[in-house]
C-alpha cells in the first residue's frame, strides 16, 4: 500500500491569478468541507473510518501523514511529508494520523456529514502517531 500524494498546481494563470483543481472526481459525493488549523507539534486523527473517504489538502504549512491498513496488526505505518499544495485520499479501513511540523491549515473534503454523533459512530480510534 503506497500513499498517493498529488501536488496541486494552477492549471490556469493570467493577470488575475490562478485556478487549481484540488478535487475533481465522480467516484463518491463530497458532503462536507472542513477547514482545520493545527499548531506545530500537535497531532490529529489517529483513527480509521468505517465508511468515510476524505481528501486532505494542505493549504499552508507542513505535516507528517501516516497510514496503515486496520487489518494489518503487525505492519509498520507508511509516512510521507505533506506541504502546501499537496492532497492525499484517506480511505475507509485505513488508520491515519497527522503530526504537524509547522503551524498548518488543511482542508478535509469528506463523503460523510460531520455532525459529531454521526462522526463518532463512523470512527475507531487507534494511535499511530
Amino acid at each position: 500500500m503506497a500513499i498517493r500524494v498529488k501536488h496541486i498546481k494552477p492549471e490556469f494563470v493570467d493577470e488575475r491569478g490562478g485556478i487549481a483543481r484540488v478535487v475533481d472526481q465522480d467516484k463518491f459525493p463530497i458532503r462536507a468541507i472542513l477547514r482545520i488549523t493545527s499548531k506545530k507539534g500537535t497531532t490529529r486523527a489517529n483513527h480509521f473510518h468505517k465508511t468515510d473517504y476524505h481528501y486532505i489538502y494542505v493549504e499552508s504549512g507542513k505535516c507528517e501523514y501516516s497510514e496503515i491498513d486496520s487489518k494489518n496488526k503487525t505492519g509498520k505505518a507508511e509516512t510521507v511529508i505533506l506541504e502546501s499544495g499537496d492532497v492525499v485520499l484517506s480511505r475507509p479501513g485505513i488508520i491515519h494520523g497527522v503530526k504537524f511540523l509547522e503551524d498548518t491549515v488543511i482542508y478535509a473534503f469528506t463523503t460523510e456529514r460531520r455532525e459529531q454523533d454521526m462522526y463518532e459512530k463512523d470512527i475507531k480510534r487507534i494511535k499511530i502517531v
